[in-house]
């Protein structure tokens, strides 16, 4: 547990010298990356040094990435907010738009795994996040639930932020997506992706 808070202070800490939107994508992907050998019990003797070494090396390049989520989340609340001023005329719109807000959200939940684990082109990190998402229904309710428990537990105990927020879900959503990968390889054996 000692390893998860220090992780977690490490996510926060990195996230504000990128001065917050820059550093957190960079800091997230590194947090689990990190998680990711954890979990396939491959040894991390210094967990600042492995951090600060995928957060270097991913700086520009998760960047991208988080500039194209942030746009179209803004586009989605954007379009939620112009809906419920007009929903005597809109409302059909509604469902349309929670559909694709649910699909932004896989996709966002699971690209962080997706990233640490394999090497793609750009949109292809969008493409394969969402249809691992969309294809592991299981794994999906999962890490959906983990966040809502994560979210209750925080609105209790709010002092735990600094230590068990984004490591504890990092874990949570690894662990999901793990699952769901290896099922996805099960079932489709030809189809083989370029290992990082």
């Amino acid at each position: 547990m000692i390893k998860v808070a220090y992780l977690n202070l490490l996510w926060i800490g990195f996230t504000i010298v990128g001065l917050g939107l820059f550093g957190l994508f960079p800091a997230t992907v590194a947090m689990f990356a990190i998680v990711q050998k954890w979990l396939q019990n491959e040894p991390v003797d210094r967990i600042f040094q492995s951090f600060w070494k995928t957060y270097k090396k991913e700086f520009i390049s998760l960047n991208k990435f988080g500039l194209f989520f942030i746009v179209i989340g803004y586009i989605l609340v954007y379009d939620f907010m112009f809906v419920y001023k007009n929903m005597d005329k809109l409302q059909l719109l509604f469902p349309v738009l929670l559909f694709l807000t649910i699909c932004y959200m896989v996709t966002l939940l699971y690209f962080f795994p997706v990233y640490t684990q394999f090497e793609m082109k750009f949109f292809q990190y969008i493409k394969q996040s969402f249809l691992i998402g969309a294809s592991s229904l299981l794994e999906t309710i999962l890490i959906f639930t983990a966040c809502m428990l994560l979210g209750i537990i925080i609105n209790l105990i709010p002092g735990i932020i600094p230590l068990f927020t984004g490591s504890v879900l990092a874990v949570a959503i690894t662990w999901c997506s793990n699952k769901a990968l290896y099922k996805i390889k099960g079932k489709k054996k030809s189809i083989t992706y370029q290992l990082k």
